[in-house]
């Protein structure tokens, strides 16, 4: 939702302040100038980056619109879920879970969260990071480095698109200038005919320039830092996940584990201790 409104500032701001110094709407309608920036601009994209990246950047642009994909209320499930696991295995012994890690989707520890289920991604590492400690063979600063391993790949993979969006935003200003330009090579081809012909050819040479820059400055640059942004918060899961396992295979009760995992959340996504204790009391 602030995605639109703050395109829509973007954009009333721009043209707002351009028709009340006089100008004419009209003008700015510069479709050959938009077919070669846009146009350079794409396949200049295309080049650059591999076809899994570009499904990802076009893919991620409706999920930016969704907003967070986890909501505290998520956050909440998730650590719920880790102490639910936590102290089936301190409990019964970490042999207790291995049926639940190797079967997530008919384990009855699962099923009480059904969102998190569906979530491929977040129930791979976490049954990943189970499996680990189910075997027996990792102590927790082995089992750290590697989940800090796993999660730098998966910052990366999850910050690609963000990146590539970022280096097409820069590219565009660039590409109004050519477009510039060749509105200039037009115009020059024109001088001995009619002013007003003339005058026509440099404006929407001007236009080229002014659409670059907006368009990389205004909508594609801000995209790539919402993007980012989104990505971040995304990781938190994953980082949770992986403190509140590590805290346990150090000897930490399981509620002092996901405590340390809670901490670990931003502040407007971070559930209250009282709330989270409350919750968490409900299931003992």
């Amino acid at each position: 939702m602030f995605i639109i409104i703050g395109f829509i500032v973007v954009i009333g701001s721009v043209l707002g302040g351009f028709v009340l110094s006089h100008g004419q709407i009209g003008a700015l309608w510069q479709p050959y100038e938009l077919l070669i920036i846009g146009g350079a601009a794409a396949g200049a994209f295309l080049v650059a980056n591999p076809l899994k990246v570009v499904k990802a950047c076009l893919g991620g642009i409706p999920r930016l619109l969704k907003g967070s994909h986890y909501k505290k209320s998520d956050y909440v499930d998730i650590l719920a879920m880790l102490y639910d696991v936590l102290m089936k295995a301190r409990r019964e012994g970490m042999m207790a879970i291995e049926r639940d890690v190797d079967e997530p989707a008919s384990s009855e520890l699962f099923q009480k969260y059904p969102k998190l289920l569906a979530d491929k991604r977040l129930m791979e590492f976490t049954t990943d990071c189970l499996r680990l400690m189910v075997s027996g063979n990792f102590e927790a600063h082995e089992l750290e480095q590697v989940l800090d391993i796993e999660l730098e790949t998966h910052s990366k993979e999850a910050g690609e698109p963000a990146h590539a969006l970022q280096v097409l935003a820069d590219s565009l200003p660039g590409f109004g200038i050519v477009a510039a330009v060749l509105g200039i090579v037009i115009t020059m081809a024109s001088i001995g005919g009619e002013a007003a012909e003339i005058g026509h050819h440099v404006a929407a040479a001007l236009v080229g320039t002014f659409l670059g820059i907006l368009l990389g400055y205004g909508f594609v640059g801000p995209l790539a830092a919402a993007m980012h942004h989104h990505a971040q918060e995304e990781a938190k899961a994953f980082e949770i996940i992986k403190m509140a396992l590590v805290s346990s295979l150090r000897g930490y009760a399981p509620s002092v584990a996901v405590e340390f995992a809670r901490k670990l959340l931003f502040s407007d996504m971070r559930p209250a201790f009282s709330d989270l204790d409350a919750h968490l009391r409900g299931k003992r």
